[in-house]
């Protein structure tokens, strides 16, 4: 039986296919000048536990979770709770999000003076939606190493280089792990949740996490609801948590996320 992760990543190469052209260096490269604040160093800076704040109304393994969802409003509450970045899920098959809800984020913290980072959260496969990332705003993209080959995954970073975008190097198992940092990372997030099944164990963390080197960033991503999920992964090593449904579902997000930060 095909996996889920297969099955998305399959809809995700049919779905921008007729989008699909060839991404001249200097599309990206006029984006690199751009003021934007860097994921990566927001989250290196931390004293506290970082904080990566998901707008998300819904996936493969919750279910709806907030079909509503607001994402402007959504990210209100984030930058009220000190968020050190914003995930914005742009998947709309799986995860009902679209790059208008990124574009929507962006332009609400601009607005507001704020300067908080924004990850693209989505399946990436070409470089046009690292062109698509950059032009909504954001300052970082996700990087599935299950889902890439190495080709795939240097030119993808490649491109995110050349907009000035960050990479964030999602692993679930020790292989994925060395993969990735045989391409020389800045940050790396080690998902609790099996992809394949839609399991989620903190413990991914707690055995992966020690074995990174420590100038890289560390996220840790899924599976936390209360500040004792979250002190696991400090304790871990972890410099961030990446937190989607726990903060969807929570009545008072801001103070969720002060909870997580002073785990």
């Amino acid at each position: 039986m095909t996996d889920k992760l297969s099955e998305i990543m399959a809809h995700k190469r049919v779905e921008i296919r007729d989008r699909i052209r060839p991404i001249r260096p200097e599309e990206l490269e006029r984006f690199s000048t751009s003021n934007r604040h860097r994921l990566r160093d927001a989250l290196r800076d931390c004293v506290e536990l970082g904080v990566v704040a998901e707008v998300k109304r819904r996936s493969p393994s919750a279910g709806e979770i907030s079909g509503e969802l607001d994402a402007t409003e959504q990210a209100r509450h984030y930058i009220n709770g000190e968020a050190e970045g914003l995930s914005i899920l742009t998947d709309e098959k799986y995860f009902g999000g679209s790059l208008r809800d990124l574009w929507d984020v962006t332009d609400f913290l601009k607005d507001r003076g704020r300067t908080t980072p924004c990850l693209r959260k989505d399946f990436m496969v070409h470089p046009l939606q690292v062109l698509e990332a950059a032009e909504a705003g954001a300052a970082a993209i996700l990087l599935i190493v299950r889902a890439l080959t190495l080709d795939e995954l240097k030119l993808l970073r490649e491109a995110a280089d050349l907009a000035g975008l960050d990479s964030l190097y999602e692993v679930h198992t020790e292989r994925e792990l060395e993969k990735a940092l045989s391409l020389d990372p800045e940050i790396v997030g080690v998902n609790n949740r099996d992809l394949t099944r839609f399991v989620i164990d903190i413990s991914q963390s707690e055995a992966l996490i020690p074995q990174i080197p420590d100038d890289i960033v560390t996220i840790s991503e899924s599976g936390f609801f209360t500040g004792e999920d979250a002190a696991r992964a400090r304790e871990a090593g972890a410099d961030a948590i990446l937190v989607g449904e726990g903060l969807v579902r929570s009545e008072d997000p801001a103070a969720l996320i002060r909870e997580f930060k002073s785990a």
